[in-house]
């Protein structure tokens, strides 16, 4: 498993679809990930410290696991089949460590509620993680590379049913992507 941040949540213009970009904390590697709005706007929101005059349903999750005792300790993005991914919630509760089931929004929205670290799974990084080229800045999905411990390269159709990220990707201005993290 990798740590991530969170790097950035974007919109698209062309149709206004969010994307959360993770960033391997000490690597130049990100996981873009399509999330919904309301999502998009709970991450957001606790980002930026801000509070709604409600709380919002990660925020009651987030109370609930407290108020019976447990304790969130990471989240993982934990899987990829298609173009859908899958995350767990690993808390503490009894002394008994548990891995719930998630949408990779739902466990990262969680996750900056606890302040937990966020993980990724090597494989599902080695199959969706994205590269920026240095001389044109458009984004290289997958490894890259081909070794006997980088886990399975993405195959062609898999590459090309993610052509929607890279699609998306290239449309973004990613030339603050690095100031984001540092100004946040």
């Amino acid at each position: 498993m990798r740590e991530m941040v969170i790097d950035s949540i974007r919109v698209s213009l062309l149709n206004y679809s969010r994307i959360v970009i993770l960033k391997e904390k000490d690597a130049e590697r990100f996981l873009p990930i399509w999330i919904g709005q309301p999502e998009a706007e709970a991450i957001a929101l606790k980002l930026q410290d801000m509070t709604p005059p409600r709380p919002m349903t990660h925020d009651l999750l987030h109370h609930v696991v407290g108020d019976l005792g447990g304790v969130v300790n990471h989240v993982v993005v934990s899987g990829l089949d298609q173009e859908t991914f899958f995350a767990k919630i690993v808390m503490t509760a009894a002394d008994k460590t548990i891995a719930v089931d998630s949408r990779p929004s739902d466990a990262l929205a969680l996750a900056v509620r606890a302040k937990v670290p966020i993980y990724a799974e090597e494989s599902v990084l080695d199959r969706a993680g994205v590269h920026m080229d240095a001389e044109t800045g458009k984004a290289i999905v997958g490894d890259g590379e081909t070794t006997e411990t980088a886990g399975t390269p993405p195959s062609q159709g898999e590459i090309e049913r993610m052509s929607a990220f890279k699609d998306f990707i290239d449309t973004l201005d990613l030339d603050d992507i690095g100031d984001a993290a540092k100004d946040g």
